[in-house]
């Protein structure tokens, strides 16, 4: 049984960044399954997202491997290992990052958004485009965001416009039972911590009575937390060559 604090925010984060990799996958048509102790996806999955997210600690590697594609699809499969506990080398994956579960309680005071930023939900597939232009910054992934992820029940992107309009930040909210999930986190302008504070302003307004979830890493992590998010454990992405 899962007792700690630190296990249960991670439990709530895993389950959630899940949920969000299975809006994407159902925005390309491609549907995935959840079991208890992992979601999977028998195909490929669009880029950037898993083949396969662990939900509990104790998912075995037979839990993810026997449920995804590690073979016809060719090389690419991916795993978030949400618990940072499996050894997938003898199945020929490489870790390809390691990061950190993010967990804002609810009830804390939202920051002060910047001002001159307005945050609000994109709501039509031309507004879509335009966030998804501004979140990829010339790398050519733009198409990954769907029309059809505006008709998900889950998934709300949000996007922060200047005076005249323009996107200048974003973010994808996945709302759960039990929390609400801050993902694609960008800027436009490097100011990573005004980026936060507006998009925490927006997602504890729509969502007050339920803790903020995430994974960040990297340069990216410190950000988060002085916004007010701890770690809440560690995960790791696994990649075949």
């Amino acid at each position: 049984m899962i007792t700690s604090v630190t296990d249960e925010r991670a439990l709530r984060a895993a389950h959630n960044n899940a949920v969000w990799c299975e809006a994407m996958c159902r925005a390309h048509g491609l549907p995935g399954t959840f079991a208890p102790h992992a979601w999977t996806n028998s195909r490929r999955t669009p880029p950037l997202y898993p083949d396969a997210v662990t939900l509990t600690p104790d998912a075995s590697s037979a839990d993810v491997l026997a449920a995804i594609d590690t073979a016809a699809a060719g090389p690419g499969a991916s795993v978030k290992d949400s618990f940072a506990c499996l050894d997938l080398t003898a199945a020929g994956f490489e870790v390809l990052f390691e990061a950190q579960w993010l967990y804002r309680p609810a009830g804390l005071p939202a920051p002060v958004a910047p001002r001159g930023a307005r945050w609000s939900p994109v709501t039509t597939p031309g507004e879509l485009a335009e966030w998804a232009t501004a979140w990829d910054d010339g790398q050519g992934l733009d198409a990954l965001f769907r029309a059809e992820l505006l008709s998900d029940p889950t998934t709300t992107v949000l996007a922060a416009h200047d005076p005249v309009g323009r996107v200048t930040a974003g973010a994808v909210l996945t709302t759960t039972p039990g929390a609400a999930g801050i993902s694609n986190l960008f800027t436009r302008d490097g100011d990573l911590d005004a980026a936060w504070a507006g998009c925490l302003s927006a997602v504890t307004a729509r969502c007050p009575d339920v803790p903020v979830v995430g994974y960040e890493h990297g340069d990216d992590l410190p950000p988060a937390l002085r916004a007010g998010c701890a770690v809440a454990g560690p995960l790791r992405v696994w990649l075949t060559a």
